[in-house]
């Protein structure tokens, strides 16, 4: 009997050699260089030689009696015995944007903002950019630029509240001025703590890690007492700081990987990016710091004197 032959048989090609293979490895991240940090520090050092120059020291006090007044002359330091700092004279950075408390109540509260630029002398000057480039390339490095600039200017504006706090509750001197970034650098110092805590299954070394951190916090503190500066104010820049960290330094957690670099054809069972300790610590960064802003400048303008002298309408709305 004959059969007529049958159609062909279908023939599939063997999957492509990738179908079997673990899914690729994202490529390694682009290395970012750091270009806020040293631009920060060089504008602190260019409003330093404006500060001097507005100084101008021997139209006060005779050449002689200025430090370095004869090679500097206009750019000459104030007299040690006023000045322990080597710098300007206090009416010049106030005149600049120095912090002052009774200013700022009076409606001038871009001074919490200006005097982060100033510095009382070249110590001051050479101890906060060394304290800057320490901790602070690291955190752009790790973060970029847009998440530290925030964390700096906030932590800032923090340590300047908290100064002027300390004015109303001491009851200084009306004629007391305060200036520097000493603030928004304790600010950096409280979020590398808070990103270390919140990313700690990231970090293999995690003792030096520690260990440069609290040696960093030391010497800045040590400096502090020393120098007799506004501890105040680093210490409100350090909380500010310190929550501020658990929000804007949040690193995904060991394992991610991105959906983008995962094939379509590969079924794997992803990490989450961000395990619920870090949410968890970034929900409390957020209230905390809105609590401690409210909190300081409410103390700060008080609230309680402004609503009083408010229209009537506005106080029932």
């Amino acid at each position: 009997m004959y059969y007529p032959p049958g159609p062909p048989p279908l023939y599939y090609p063997p999957p492509p050699p990738q179908f079997y293979a673990p899914p690729p490895l994202p490529p390694p991240p682009r290395r970012y260089s750091p270009w806020l940090v040293p631009l920060i520090c060089l504008v602190n050092l260019g409003m330093f030689v404006y500060e001097m120059y507005k100084n101008n020291c021997p139209s006060r006090h005779p050449r002689d009696q200025c430090m370095l007044g004869d090679p500097f002359g206009r750019f000459s330091f104030e007299p040690f015995k006023e000045v322990k700092w080597i710098g300007p004279s206090a009416e010049t950075i106030k005149k600049l944007g120095g912090l002052d408390q009774q200013l700022v109540v009076k409606g001038e509260s871009w001074r919490l903002f200006s005097c982060m630029w100033l510095h009382a002398g070249v110590i001051h000057l050479i101890f906060n950019i060394l304290s800057l480039d320490f901790v602070g390339l690291r955190l752009e490095r790790d973060f970029g630029y847009h998440r530290f600039v925030f964390v700096y200017v906030l932590a800032g504006l923090g340590g300047s509240v908290a100064s002027c706090l300390r004015i109303i509750k001491q009851d200084l001197a009306s004629h007391a001025v305060s200036a520097g970034a000493s603030g928004a650098i304790f600010g950096l110092c409280g979020a590398s703590l808070s990103e270390l805590i919140t990313n700690w299954t990231i970090y293999d070394d995690k003792c030096s890690s520690i260990m440069i951190l609290v040696l960093n916090l030391v010497l800045n503190v040590a400096l502090g007492f020393l120098l007799k500066m506004d501890m105040s104010g680093h210490i409100g820049g350090f909380v500010a700081g310190f929550f501020l960290g658990f929000v804007f330094f949040i690193k995904p957690q060991f394992g991610y990987i991105s959906s983008k670099f995962i094939p379509a054809y590969h079924e794997v069972k992803r990490t989450p990016r961000h395990n619920f300790c870090q949410y968890f610590l970034a929900i409390v960064g957020l209230v905390g710091s809105i609590a401690l802003f409210a909190a300081g400048f409410g103390k700060l303008f008080n609230i309680k004197e402004i609503k009083e002298k408010l229209p009537n309408p506005v106080k029932n709305y």
